[in-house]
């Protein structure tokens, strides 16, 4: 029997007015932390950038449900906005990308897209892809054996999909029933590898029953599926019943990085068409048809968020650089056990010791 809830879908989700304008902003805000930053790496402030553009909202519905404080996150070099979404700010993301000496995700240490935090919970990958998908069930095996309820959650693409950590880390899950949500975002290309060409089948949540554990595909653009998905995986994490793989089909809206032109690989009536896919307006279409968004309250929300950017853009560069000193902070012990300083090495090719 068809159901009679004329609800809005947001509600049946139990998500409020005030939830998906939040989820909105969000959206809207990581989106113009991305283009402030092109605009920076072309301006030679920042050396390099991977986008996010077009995976903003599965990003934020998949890590809407997740606990701040409680829960963990293990991001992959696209989530500027499941890492501001988790709790980074757009200070953070930038003054990451700046490698600025206080940068909350590795002191500068680290290359652009390396997110991280420890105030929250949220691990910094490391550059081979795919391993912070084993962390995040290092962390769900820790909360597991201490009885903590705590779920983590982790991102990669369709391409790091086929890496063979992420087949030990889904297989430990399944096996040891741990609270994990593994998040697949799928934009359909791995740098310049189309789908078709690098994932056998065409799903990476099909691989899901070998491991034991529901595999969902959802549409990436749409912001409400996405975190249903989430909800409900979290839902199940929290309850004991143990992993979910979730397949967002995303488009990227962007080049690979600002090292890639996708031109060279993907015909511009195909790029040209992923506009129509855009979460940003679809979402915002959905929220005006329910009489959620109003002209006046996007053009208030949109200017807050250029406000924000701009002061953000601005403190972070005005921020402290790196000092030689800081080199060695987190490589060697200090004091280092014996006695002693750490003593750098002597320069390469130096006159003959």
């Amino acid at each position: 029997m068809a159901s009679t809830d004329t609800r809005p879908r947001h509600a049946e989700l139990g998500l409020g007015d005030a939830d998906v304008l939040g989820m909105y902003r969000a959206m809207l805000l990581a989106r113009a932390v991305d283009e402030r930053m092109w605009l920076m790496q072309r301006a030679g402030k920042i050396a390099f950038i991977i986008s996010g553009q077009g995976h903003e909202g599965a990003q934020v519905a998949t890590s809407w449900p997740m606990r701040k404080g409680t829960d963990w996150m293990a991001p992959y070099y696209r989530s500027i906005a499941s890492a501001m979404t988790f709790g980074m700010s757009a200070e953070d993301i930038i003054t990451a990308h700046l490698a600025k000496g206080d940068d909350v995700s590795s002191g500068g240490r680290q290359m652009p897209g390396h997110y991280g935090g420890a105030p929250y919970n949220i691990i910094s990958l490391s550059s081979p892809v795919g391993t912070q998908v084993l962390h995040a069930v290092g962390i769900a095996m820790g909360a597991w054996v201490r009885g903590d309820d705590v779920v983590a959650m982790t991102s990669f693409g369709e391409g790091t999909a086929n890496q063979g950590e992420i087949h030990e880390a889904m297989n430990f899950a399944g096996v040891h029933n741990l609270p994990v949500i593994f998040v697949c975002e799928n934009n359909g290309y791995a740098i310049s590898v189309p789908l078709e060409r690098q994932v056998a089948g065409g799903s990476v949540a099909a691989r899901a029953a070998g491991y034991g554990m529901p595999g969902v595909v959802v549409d990436g653009g749409d912001v409400l599926a996405c975190y249903g998905a989430a909800k409900e995986a979290h839902d199940r994490a929290k309850r004991g019943e143990g992993p979910t793989l979730i397949e967002a089909r995303v488009v990227r809206l962007t080049s690979h990085s600002s090292d890639d032109d996708q031109r060279r690989y993907r015909d511009p009536s195909e790029v040209e068409a992923l506009k129509e896919r855009d979460p940003i307006p679809m979402f915002a279409n959905e929220l005006r048809a329910n009489g959620i968004l109003t002209d006046d309250g996007e053009e208030t929300m949109r200017a807050e968020v250029k406000a924000e950017v701009n002061e953000a853009s601005k403190r972070a560069e005005a921020r402290p650089e790196p000092t030689p000193d800081d080199a060695h902070e987190r490589v060697y012990a200090d004091p280092i056990p014996g006695g002693g300083t750490a003593v750098p090495l002597a320069p390469v090719g130096g006159g003959g010791q």
